[in-house]
């Protein structure tokens, strides 16, 4: 099979790329290089440096015919997304219409989509968060890729395009970037392996479901017929606080000072847990990495990019 990724230099989609090659696709990526990193891409994919926004989009379809598509291709700073609404819009919502009717010209069989399921939920009613509970998008970012899963299901109403959203939790894992808009995980490992001690917003008691990027790349592969039109959480169903997961790094990385903490971030939620039920249920899929296990494998990544 041969599959488009967008976004398949980052952090995420890139794993998926080395995945899907490894299970014998022909991959194609499509990234602007905003973000991402030619490293990242697996010399095996033919990459495209091309922005989603772009009208030569179709001319990359058009050469290559690609039967399934991944869309991660994002602007993913959700302060961003507040500063600069119209711009987060360009390219989350315009961007994802672009590649929306490039699939539809090119009848793709089917488009994976990755949403968010902590930003998208808002400040939840009731926890776990399953699929059934409303969106209340508190930042343009959230509202952006709502509006994306709704254009994909009128696209599937109206012209048969077959798709799949995966709401993701908190994703961490080997080649997250550390710097500007990037995971706690990423960031306070950054900070530790330099000898500084990582910022702890608020109290630290705020929770968030971690899950290993190897768990979310294997959902990828999971997705079918059977997926198609579905709404999909994945996550752990597993609160950790902010100050459990310092402890957990500051442990494994026999780090001895204490984090710093500094006033709470506006807007930033107290509470966000997924419930991956429907997964299980729908394609056998649950998180198999535990947190520990999966700090350990992200914090010898970043040693080994240190030693590089």
């Amino acid at each position: 099979m041969k599959v488009l990724v967008t976004g398949g230099a980052g952090f995420i989609a890139s794993n998926i790329v080395d995945a899907y090659l490894e299970r014998g696709d022909e991959v194609v990526v499509v990234d602007n290089l905003r973000s991402g990193r030619r490293s990242n891409v697996n010399p095996k994919a033919k990459l495209y440096e091309v922005d989603l926004c772009d009208s030569s989009l179709g001319g990359v379809f058009d050469a290559e015919k690609p039967e399934w598509v991944n869309h991660h291709a994002a602007q993913i700073d959700v302060r961003y997304s507040m500063e600069h609404p119209m711009e987060d819009a360009r390219i989350n919502i315009l961007g994802s219409l672009n590649l929306m009717e490039q699939c539809r010209k090119q009848k793709v069989r089917h488009v994976i989509f990755a949403s968010t399921g902590g930003a998208i939920y808002g400040e939840p009613l009731y926890l776990p968060i399953d699929e059934a509970h409303p969106p209340r998008p508190l930042s343009a970012y959230a509202a952006a890729k709502l509006s994306v899963e709704t254009y994909l299901r009128l696209y599937r109403s109206n012209y048969g395009l077959d798709y799949t959203v995966l709401r993701y939790a908190n994703v961490y894992g080997p080649r997250q970037d550390p710097l500007g808009e990037a995971g706690v995980v990423s960031i306070f490992i950054n900070r530790i392996l330099r000898g500084e001690r990582p910022t702890i917003y608020g109290t630290g008691e705020q929770t968030r479901d971690y899950i290993f990027v190897g768990d979310i790349v294997r959902m990828s592969l999971l997705c079918g017929e059977n997926t198609a039109g579905e709404t999909i959480n994945l996550g752990t169903g597993v609160a950790t606080s902010v100050n459990d997961l310092f402890a957990v790094l500051k442990d494994l990385m026999e780090f001895t000072e204490e984090a710093e903490y500094a006033p709470p971030r506006t807007g930033e939620l107290e509470a966000s847990v997924l419930n991956a039920d429907y997964a299980r249920e729908r394609c056998g899929w649950s998180a198999r990495v535990s947190l520990r296990e999966g700090l350990q494998q992200t914090v010898d990544y970043f040693r080994q990019q240190q030693a590089g």
